[in-house]
Order: structure tokens, then sequence, then C-alpha cells
């Protein structure tokens, strides 16, 4: 992903909340092949701070993807959307896409089979949340059998990136007013896009 400095988007804590916000991801990697994708869920590893992530594959994504052995690319999703010139006024002006991603790189370290129950446990938990009727991984009629057999066709890892490569573009280009006129103008046909516009905008006025 070619950097703008104007773009830039280097602050953990805001990476951070992107990777849990938006945890489908696509995992890239060269395979024998050629180039190969797979699209899986992750998490932020929560025992750091940083920007290491979990995750599982299932058989034989590991093998294809090289997990373990080779680079992987984790391509994370913000919000995005288009940006018509209409939002510009009355001057020269094309389109654009708005838009929030993250790349993250590096050779992933493979868990153990303990340790990849725990993320499945994690994972299930973190969607299924704490409303009645949520079920968890070894909730009835599951059994600690079935989910240890279900566990053996995955592979877990742990990803600390050495590379992070990371944008928002928003706007920042624009005056004021027209970045107004824009989130006004996505706030109902892209909501989550113009939010994250209006809470990139409020941090710039912020003293």
């Amino acid at each position: 992903m070619r950097q703008n400095p104007s773009f830039a988007m280097t602050d953990v804590g805001e990476l951070r909340r992107l990777i849990d916000l938006h945890p489908w991801v696509a995992l890239v990697s060269q395979g024998d092949d050629g180039l190969v994708a797979s699209h899986y869920a992750v998490m932020l590893d929560d025992e750091r701070d940083d920007l290491t992530i979990v995750g599982h594959v299932g058989k034989p994504d590991d093998a294809i993807l090289g997990l373990g052995e080779r680079e992987l690319l984790v391509v994370v999703q913000g919000p995005h959307g288009y940006i018509t010139p209409q939002w510009y006024g009355d001057v020269p002006a094309v389109p654009t896409w708005n838009f929030i991603s993250a790349h993250l790189s590096g050779i992933p370290e493979l868990l153990s089979p303990e340790e990849d129950l725990r993320v499945l446990e994690r994972l299930v938990d973190r969607f299924e949340g704490q409303e009645d009727g949520s079920r968890g991984l070894y909730a009835l009629p599951n059994d600690a059998t079935f989910v240890e057999r279900l566990e053996r066709g995955t592979v877990g890892f742990r990803l600390t990136p050495t590379r992070v490569t990371a944008k928002r573009k928003l706007s920042q280009n624009k005056t004021a007013e027209v970045v107004e006129t824009i989130i006004d103008g996505l706030s109902e046909q892209n909501p989550a896009l113009a939010a994250e516009m209006r809470r990139a905008a409020d941090a710039r006025v912020r003293p």
C-alpha cells in the first residue's frame, strides 16, 4: 500500500481499535504456485498491548499459506466509500475513495493445541456475546471430546508484525467546511464511514 504522510496512521491505540472493530481479515502469502489469500477472523492477543494478533486457519490452509514458514500479510479493512465531487462545491474536482486500512506483515508463530483451543474459545465468546441464549464453545450439546476433535482440524497462530503500513484517508486535505459536507452526505448511505470522519475531524480540532 503506497503511503502518503498526510494520511499515515501510526498510533498504536488507533490501530488496535481498527483491528478490534474489523476482525475479518485477508491473509496473503506467497505460495508454491503464486500468491494465495484466505479470509479469517483474528483478535488482538489479550496478553499483549501491541499489535500482536491471534487467530486460526482450517487445514489445509496452513500448508497453502506456508503458515509459520513464510511471511504473512494480514490486510485489515475498515470503513470505506465513494466520495463524489458534488460535495466539494463549484470547483474543478474528481471523485475519490475514502478508507481506513492496515497491512500487518511478519512470520507467524504456530500455537500449541492448548493455545489454539484458548483462541477458539475466545473467538466464539467474542462474537456470541453475553446475551441470553449465547452459546460458548463448550456449551451443550458440545463436549470436550467434540471440541478437541474440532481443534485438530485447525492451526492456531500468533503474529507480531515486523512491518506495519496503515492509512486513514478521510479527506484530511480538504477544508473543514468540505469535510462537514461530506460527513452530511455520507450520514445515511455510509454511516460507518461518516462516523470515522466525524471522529477524525473532532480529533483535529481538539486542543
